[in-house]
């Protein structure tokens, strides 16, 4: 049996649909989970209660850990190192192997292009040092040998589904939908990598059932050469067949609008992803399985097609 925690999230729902071919078994947790093929397991759970966690990975080769918090640091803080904690404890009650979905808060702002998995650890954010410490976590109990693990990092993410959790999608492909101008962060004039979410469930899957992938972290698939905040926007208004409009959120914007859109206020410590090229490397798993990351514009006409048409 393999076990997704976390499973009502984007990553869990379509991580729940390729593991069968893995395993007879797919359990799916989370405070209310639902099963996504006929196949799934769902078992009721409060993650942040360890005695629970460890009943719902009981019976587990391989654990999924892909939950997604609210995107609050006062939330982060408090339940990333007790989701890790509870993890980790069940892991090692159980002999589970543990894939930690993570991604690149923790790097240093000055190594984003290129970054690969041997980018220096030094968050400079909030959120960063939350992600730098249960990341360490894991390693630390990874190299005492308490639990066999690896971490699965991915950058920037968008794919069908009309993803709230997806920058790319709230900012460009909704806006650009509804006849608004697309949304960019501080400048559209610098390279950004996004991966496909069908390719990092894919990627995901294929770590956690490979045995000599644990111990390590890996770079889920992304395709090279990223393009620009300004190639992206009229890339995805070609799609649609619309007009590309542009509109710049300043530094000073966001702090005004953050005054009364909280959402857009917990974003703006992360905005100096967009002052800089971000350029997100997977060569060390594509070239390890073979795998060919969905270009860029085909996953672009795969989103409209899905939600728009």
């Amino acid at each position: 049996m393999q076990t997704i925690l976390g499973a009502g999230g984007i990553i869990g729902l379509e991580l729940a649909r390729i593991l069968p071919e893995y395993t007879d078994r797919v359990r799916l947790v989370g405070r209310n989970p639902q099963a996504v093929i006929p196949s799934n397991d769902v078992f009721a759970a409060d993650l942040l209660n360890q005695d629970e966690v460890i009943r719902a990975v009981e019976g587990s080769d391989v654990v999924y850990l892909v939950v997604g918090l609210p995107y609050k640091i006062n939330v982060w803080r408090e339940h990333w190192p007790a989701l890790m904690r509870n993890t980790l404890e069940a892991c090692k009650t159980h002999g589970c192997k543990l894939v930690f979905f993570d991604n690149i808060y923790m790097y240093d702002r000055d190594h984003l292009c290129p970054m690969d998995e041997n980018t220096p650890i030094l968050p400079t954010s909030k959120k960063g040092s939350v992600r730098a410490d249960v990341a360490q976590m894991l390693m630390h109990a990874v190299e005492k040998g308490e639990v066999d693990a690896l971490i699965a990092r991915c950058a920037d993410f968008y794919g069908p589904g009309r993803q709230k959790s997806s920058v790319l999608a709230q900012t460009v492909f909704e806006r650009l939908a509804m006849g608004k101008s697309a949304q960019w962060l501080l400048s559209v004039d610098h390279k950004h990598s996004f991966t496909y979410t069908p390719d990092v469930s894919r990627g995901t899957a294929l770590l956690g059932n490979t045995e000599d992938a644990y111990g390590d972290v890996w770079h889920l698939p992304t395709p090279c050469e990223p393009m620009t905040g300004k190639q992206w926007i009229e890339a995805i208004a070609r799609e649609f067949g619309v007009e590309a409009r542009i509109q710049i959120a300043t530094n000073s914007l966001m702090t005004v609008i953050g005054l009364f859109v909280p959402a857009l206020r917990e974003l703006q410590e992360m905005a100096y992803q967009y002052e800089r090229d971000y350029d997100f490397i997977s060569d060390k798993f594509n070239k390890r399985f073979n795998f060919e990351p969905t270009p860029y514009l085909q996953g672009i006409k795969a989103v409209v097609d899905a939600d728009y048409r």
